[in-house]
């Protein structure tokens, strides 16, 4: 038996690595062996390689290289993927972040396998199911054995859903814990002239699949950005995902509007820091403006993240009112309705998270072992050194 367990990371898409780097230091701190499995769900090089460096994450023990595709394929894909590397390398607990198809795909292949795991932003929800992503959020909490939320509504939806409340944490924002250790690198100069953009400026980022998969939607997103361009120039740091349906809509360079292709964290960050207003459908970026005091306008109408809008930066719109509320906010600068941040937005949640994998007692029942091609055969003990401990308020 190990006397040091192996935790496993599964990431898959940019909000992945940027939640992520804060545990893995948390739990490198205190001396924990870890790996991290990429799925590639992206997988240019600007939305993933780039992250690692920026944010001093490790290299990955296996890259998935999935891709994109439907919903369907990719999830398949990830599903028989993750099953092979989980049974390589039998970890003691898999970590899994937010709500993309990888997240789901590591919970679903841990549950059969019957691998602790826990889900770092648990809780969230936006109680649209027409979102995929909605989806994810309710399948990974119900098989998650612990559950680390990230602002006070997540727990009372937990609550609401029949969690069990000793496998909940919460713990703060490991996103805002990465914004914090990248302040002193965030200057918005060189990218502002690397870009050649000269004065005030609003960045925008959309790739949700309800404002760019449908034509007419795309069409009338993309006539409200250029409101917002006859009144500021506008950078767009374009996502692959609807690249081509955007610009089939009239998303392409044009006077006061800068198309290019997508950012570094520290580059982005930095181009936000330094703009007047943006314009997203990101629930990311709904975080980091908040945490950076830059006006937000999410066009979308509803959020899984009502936090940023009660203690933030962020406002809801639609793709008819942008133009009018980019005015006002153009004009009003950054205000916060309640006068003061997020609790517990303070670059601690990576250290609060970090212990409470000792709270997971090992499995029972062992994890299979593949014995050639295709074949599952079952060990006999369990390959788990999980660590009792008693479930502790988070201080």
């Amino acid at each position: 038996m190990r006397d040091n367990p192996l935790v496993l990371h599964v990431l898959g898409a940019r909000p992945n690595f940027v939640k992520a780097a804060p545990v893995v230091r948390g739990l490198a701190e205190l001396g924990i062996r870890q790996g991290i499995i990429h799925t590639g769900q992206h997988y240019d090089a600007l939305m993933s390689d780039v992250f690692f460096a920026d944010l001093g994450l490790p290299e990955p023990v296996a890259n998935l290289g999935v891709g994109s595709g439907t919903h369907a394929r990719q999830t398949a894909a990830l599903l028989t993927g993750l099953e092979d590397v989980v049974l390589e390398h039998r970890p003691a607990l898999v970590v899994v972040y937010g709500d993309v198809n990888s997240t789901l795909a590591a919970i679903l292949v841990c549950a059969k396998l019957h691998v602790p795991t826990a889900h770092v932003e648990a809780g969230l929800r936006s109680f649209d199911r027409a979102m995929p992503e909605e989806v994810n959020r309710v399948v990974t909490d119900a098989l998650s054995d612990l559950l680390f939320a990230t602002s006070p509504e997540a727990l009372s939806h937990l609550a609401n859903e029949g969690v069990d409340p000793a496998k909940v944490h919460l713990v703060g924002n490991p996103m805002i814990d990465s914004l914090f250790a990248a302040l002193p690198k965030l200057d918005p100069a060189p990218v502002q002239e690397r870009l050649g953009i000269d004065g005030r400026y609003a960045v925008a980022t959309l790739h949700r699949p309800a404002n760019v998969d449908d034509p007419e939607a795309a069409r009338e997103l993309v006539d409200a950005v250029l409101g917002v361009a006859e009144q500021v120039p506008v950078v767009v740091p374009l996502h692959p995902r609807g690249r081509q349906r955007l610009a089939e809509a009239g998303l392409v360079d044009r006077p006061n509007l800068k198309i290019v292709d997508p950012l570094g964290y520290v580059d982005f960050l930095s181009l936000v820091r330094g703009a007047a207003l943006v314009v997203t459908d990101s629930g990311g970026v709904q975080e980091e403006t908040t945490m950076l005091g830059v006006p937000c306008l999410t066009v979308r109408p509803n959020t899984e993240r009502p936090i940023t809008v009660t203690h933030g930066t962020n406002r809801l719109v639609t793709p008819a009112s942008l133009p009018a509320a980019a005015s006002k906010a153009l004009g009003d600068g950054a205000a916060t309705p309640s006068g003061e941040l997020p609790p517990l937005w303070d670059g601690a949640a990576g250290p609060r998270i970090a212990p409470r994998h000792r709270s997971l007692a090992p499995r029972r029942q062992p994890l299979p072992r593949r014995q050639g091609p295709g074949a599952l055969a079952t060990s006999p003990e369990s390959p788990y050194i999980g660590i009792k401990a008693a479930l502790t308020p988070v201080r």
